[in-house]
């Protein structure tokens, strides 16, 4: 079976070529060293990593599993040693601050390695994922005493971070969580309830583990409102800094999951565990938002991840596996590769992660000139994009992720479906993305109902501006006009069905009728744009086979993905009519 390949070499092309980074970064204050050739050394050593180290223990781990024996959380072998590993090597703070001990990289180098980690090792990656993610929280919104005590050792990965949001009634809905803390009085507070799908709940890996947990204070009102934050650490820290006595914390029991088996999913029960505020009372989902954000853009390039890994096992099989006769019927049996159906799945699953990744790293750069850029207006439209795209990133990638996953096992035939293959567990690991960090449907919600209406819509109007421009700028050869023309129509069909949205308001029925549907087709729509200016860059020096395969793939998108936007416009145009006729008795 063929090894993960690493995509340093197409992602040196995106950032050289296609975004002109060592440009951006230039004009990015603290980022004036970074340039393409650094980052394309440093996702190589990442890239090996993941190759040599992490991707071995994926299928033993999905095998063997977490196990939970006497109140303790043992991962699988080699998952331990391979963190410490992971950790030794710097890579937990790559884009950590400097001034808690990060190398303070950009966070377009941190999407890559999130993209290499998870096609990898989806398990795995989740540890410093989410630590990552409670590192954000904590940033913004703790004490600085909190951050001096905590932000070192989760920056450097000594220490790792759990987000505990979920409760059994409580889901999508976190104003119907019980979960209390009661105040101890000198500052911290006792926290008593239970926790679900707590992932990297618990771990064998030592050190501490940071949880962030929602609670309501004893006089906080009903509701989202009455919800606050708060940092509970497995281990409470002494003065000293060095690790005290164990918390009133423990794990109930180990979720049993249909994927991502390496990664221990855990009950939480806190049984007066002390904790201490992140942020101001009752403004817990504020505090919250700063972390779900950062993870619900990490989960989308999960899918990105997966749906590389195994369109990769995908093409290894389709080269060698011989089956059938050659087209004109003079040769057999042929690789399989040769038969239009099966180049048909091989070609959706590396359209969609080619282009996925152009995206991931544009949007990337965003919140590199969010987070730094001198001109704060500069700064504000930047991050009004990044706020834009986040539910895209997140939710279509994923369902392009599981996608590709499926059609990439179906290439393998009845060997997909056995397990020494591989192929089942990327099916199982993918589905999972289009769940957490907030499903798919929701994503699409806020897409329509909170991202489109911003600022009366001129966020959205700038970003199709800007695409508008983009491809009325490029040039190329007479081949891709047509590609060109492909997305320019598809771009007006959006822009008029997303201002027919605008007009219809706040109406969630009609909303919730459009909303998958439109995400989708705003994911399309950005992935020609992306295509166009991918192929303008291969078409200018057309020598190298990854410049011929983007050739080829962005012709590919054009005719055989992009023309799902006019069905798309067609069912979101029905509305809700024909969704809400059925009496619910009658399903």
């Amino acid at each position: 079976m063929a090894g993960y390949i690493p995509p340093v070499d197409d992602i040196s092309f995106l950032l050289g070529e296609v975004f002109d980074f060592d440009a951006q970064m230039a004009a990015l204050p603290g980022f004036e060293e970074v340039n393409t050739e650094l980052a394309t050394s440093v996702m190589e050593e990442g890239g090996k990593f993941c190759a040599e180290i992490l991707e071995p223990l994926n299928r033993p781990g999905d095998e063997e599993g977490c196990k939970l024996e006497n109140g303790l959380v043992t991962t699988p072998k080699g998952i331990a040693d391979a963190y410490k590993a992971f950790v030794e090597a710097g890579w937990g703070g790559l884009s950590g601050d400097p001034e808690f001990g990060g190398q303070g990289l950009p966070r377009v180098l941190q999407i890559l390695l999130d993209e290499m980690l998870s096609s990898a090792n989806l398990s795995f990656g989740l540890f410093p994922g989410l630590t990552r993610g409670a590192v954000e929280a904590i940033a913004h919104h703790a004490s600085d005493e909190l951050k001096q005590t905590y932000l070192p050792k989760m920056i450097s990965g000594e220490w790792t971070g759990a987000m505990a949001l979920t409760e059994s009634s409580a889901g999508t809905d976190l104003g119907l969580l019980t979960t209390r803390a009661e105040p101890v009085g000198d500052g911290s507070y006792a926290i008593k309830g239970t926790k679900i799908f707590i992932s990297s709940g618990d771990q064998d890996f030592g050190g501490n583990i940071v949880h962030l947990v929602l609670a309501r204070l004893p006089d906080a009102p009903k509701g989202v409102k009455g919800i606050s934050l708060f940092l509970s650490p497995k281990f409470l820290v002494r003065e000293d800094g060095s690790l005290g006595e164990r918390n009133r914390m423990s794990v109930g029991s180990l979720e049993h999951k249909m994927g991502i088996h390496a990664q221990p999913t855990c009950v939480m029960n806190y049984d007066g565990a002390i904790g201490w505020l992140v942020g101001e009372p009752g403004r817990g989902l504020n505090a919250m938002f700063t972390m779900m954000n950062a993870e619900r853009l990490f989960v989308g390039i999960q899918g990105l991840g997966i749906g590389e890994a195994a369109n990769q096992k995908a093409v290894a099989y389709a080269r060698e596996r011989l089956q059938g006769r050659s087209a004109d019927g003079a040769r057999g049996p042929v690789p399989i590769i040769e038969h239009a159906d099966v180049r048909k799945m091989l070609l959706t699953g590396r359209s969609l992660t080619e282009a996925g990744r152009a995206l991931a790293i544009w949007t990337a750069l965003q919140m590199d000139i969010a987070a730094r850029h001198p001109d704060a207006e500069a700064r504000r439209k930047a991050d009004g994009l990044v706020a834009l795209l986040t539910p895209v990133v997140k939710a279509a990638f994923t369902d392009f992720g599981f996608e590709i996953a499926v059609q990439s096992q179906q290439v393998f035939g009845g060997h997909g479906y056995i397990r020494e293959w591989g192929m089942e567990q990327y099916v199982r690991d993918a589905r999972i993305a289009q769940i957490y960090e907030g499903t798919n449907g929701v994503q699409a919600m806020d897409l329509v109902g909170r991202k489109l209406p911003m600022e009366n819509g001129a966020v959205a109007r700038g970003f199709f501006a800007l695409v508008r421009n983009d491809l009325s700028a490029t040039k190329g050869p007479a081949e891709l006009e047509t590609v060109k023309t492909s997305v320019l129509e598809a771009l007006a069909r959006l822009e008029k069905l997303t201002e027919d949205l605008l007009a219809k308001g706040a109406d969630p029925v009609e909303a919730g009728a459009s909303a998958t549907d439109y995400l989708r087709f705003f994911a399309l729509v950005s992935f020609g744009w992306l295509w166009v200016r991918m192929a303008e860059e291969a078409s200018a020096d057309a020598t190298t086979p990854l410049k011929q395969r983007k050739l080829a793939l962005a012709r590919f998108f054009a005719a055989r993905l992009l023309p799902q936007t006019v069905s798309l416009d067609a069912a979101i145009r029905a509305g809700a009519a024909d969704i809400m006729a059925l009496d619910a008795d009658l399903f």
